[in-house]
């Protein structure tokens, strides 16, 4: 819903004839008081801004930040090494997309699929059903197979047997029902079981005995409290219990208790503070603490201690982006403050590295600017 507000202010944008500001990578973000609890610190600048672009930790310990911005679709790719703290190129891909999927397959290499692209100012945006391959060891992208459709806003998500499901997500006027695997040892797309009900914006969540949980979402009308799982071995969805609130957007986490974490997203109307507890063995849903904050398009990493990193995201009611972050500790079930982000942004991508911080790279900042900076974590 944030992408279609920015892509209204873009078509404005684009008939008065002005270009959208950028931030000077050069310019100095500006520095916050770190806190007790956890803080953020800059750390290096992209070559270019991205929103809705993909971020992926490879073996190495480096991150793969891939396509992206709204503004100026990007088939460009960059490395962040988090022992120099910076950027460099790689790549790039052999489609500009954004709003795409990337998923680290067992053998290393990095599946990007679907997505869309589009001219300046995000004018004539066509959705994708090609897919590519990174190879960490070339640092180069190749063509694989494509899917059935083209599709963005899905989901991808990686099996225990190396196969990938693609679920939902749209063309820009169908939300879609429809799902599909990637096998990597045939390099093709095939169609599998749908879900009950068309839908994009909504988190899927690989469970311990190997199903995947799609909760919420968007079905071109109105936010959803639905929920289905699929099941690898029949290849079919199937209901389980609905959630208190119904909300699009939202984040899920895997729980180091195998309980789900399902926090804020929208309802259509109103930001969600509100987040709930997914448990796989009664198939139901329970209310936990709320966020201090609602927000959607926010990001959620569970960090090495258990708790969960939430931060940034957009708030529907004012249009503004939020800098502020929480984290939520399942031993008391509650929310508390932690540092706030050095920019406020919604739709950046979290990465938690080997050194437990968590890197935040790009998103959409205020006044739709599409953001280069990054910045760290510190737990």
């Amino acid at each position: 819903m944030r992408r279609a507000a920015a892509l209204a202010t873009l078509a404005i944008v684009a008939s008065l004839g002005l270009a959208a500001c950028v931030p000077s990578p050069t310019a100095s973000p500006t520095n916050s008081v770190p806190v007790a609890a956890g803080y953020f610190i800059p750390t290096g600048w992209m070559a270019s801004v991205r929103d809705f672009c993909t971020a992926t930790l490879l073996p190495d310990g480096q991150v793969l930040v891939a396509g992206g911005s709204l503004s100026n679709t990007l088939a460009s790719a960059e490395l962040y090494d988090p022992e120099s703290g910076t950027f460099s190129p790689t790549g790039p891909m052999t489609a500009a997309r954004f709003d795409h999927t990337a998923t680290l397959l067992l053998d290393g290499l990095v599946l990007i699929a679907g997505g869309s692209s589009g001219g300046a100012l995000g004018l004539g945006i066509t959705t994708s059903a090609t897919a590519e391959l990174y190879d960490p060891e070339t640092g180069s992208f190749s063509p694989t197979g494509s899917m059935s459709t083209g599709r963005d806003g899905h989901t991808a998500t990686l099996l225990p047997d190396g196969r990938v499901l693609i679920v939902g997500g749209s063309d820009g006027v169908t939300d879609f029902a429809s799902a599909e695997l990637y096998d990597p040892k045939t390099g093709s797309f095939s169609l599998t079981g749908s879900m009950a009900i068309a839908r994009q914006g909504d988190p899927a969540t690989l469970l311990p005995d190997g199903r995947v949980l799609i909760v919420g979402g968007w079905d071109g009308t109105h936010s959803l409290a639905s929920a289905e799982l699929y099941d690898p071995a029949t290849g079919t969805f199937s209901p389980t219990g609905s959630m208190a609130t119904a909300r699009s957007g939202p984040t899920a986490t895997l729980l180091p208790d195998g309980l789900v974490l399902i926090a804020g997203g929208t309802n259509g109307t109103n930001p969600l503070a509100s987040a709930e507890l997914y448990d796989p063995k009664t198939g139901s849903f329970s209310p936990t603490g709320s966020m201090a904050t609602a927000r959607q398009d926010h990001t959620a990493t569970l960090l090495a201690d258990g708790r969960v990193l939430i931060a940034g995201g957009y708030d529907t009611k004012t249009q503004a982006m939020i800098a502020s972050a929480e984290t939520y500790d399942p031993n008391t079930a509650a929310f508390s403050a932690t540092g706030s982000l050095e920019t406020a942004r919604a739709d950046q991508t979290a990465t938690l590295l080997p050194d437990h911080e968590v890197l935040m790279a790009g998103g959409g900042g205020d006044n739709l600017i599409d953001l280069a900076s990054a910045e760290l974590y510190q737990p």
